[in-house]
């Protein structure tokens, strides 16, 4: 198997030590690589819009402190400090219309 001809459409794939032959679809071509979540990145997990921060830049916060609101859908949503940590860069303000993804707060 190893020496022989693979017609182009087709791509060799190991699973476990073991090679298939198979065929891959356009959508699994042209996935996003999967990327492990940053804790000390804070992302908006639904679009929406900030109502209220609750921090500044350079403070230090505790485990489970709120960091910001983020109303979707007509639910505030309160943002916490996954860990005791300080603010490294705020990249929104009260009003701002977020996306889904995106990032709202850097830690350190």
């Amino acid at each position: 198997m190893q020496n022989e001809q693979i017609p182009e459409e087709y791509q060799l794939f190991n699973f476990e030590e073991v090679p298939y032959k198979t065929l891959f679809t356009k959508k699994f071509q042209n996935r996003k690589p999967y990327v492990p979540v940053d804790p000390k990145k804070v992302i908006a997990f639904i679009p929406g819009q900030i109502m209220k921060i609750y921090v500044k830049e350079k403070k230090r916060v505790k485990k489970g402190e709120p960091l910001l609101i983020l109303q979707a859908m007509k639910m505030n949503n309160v943002l916490i400090a996954p860990s005791n940590c300080s603010i490294k860069k705020i990249y929104v303000r009260s009003g701002d219309q977020v996306v889904k993804s995106q990032l709202l707060v850097d830690l350190k």
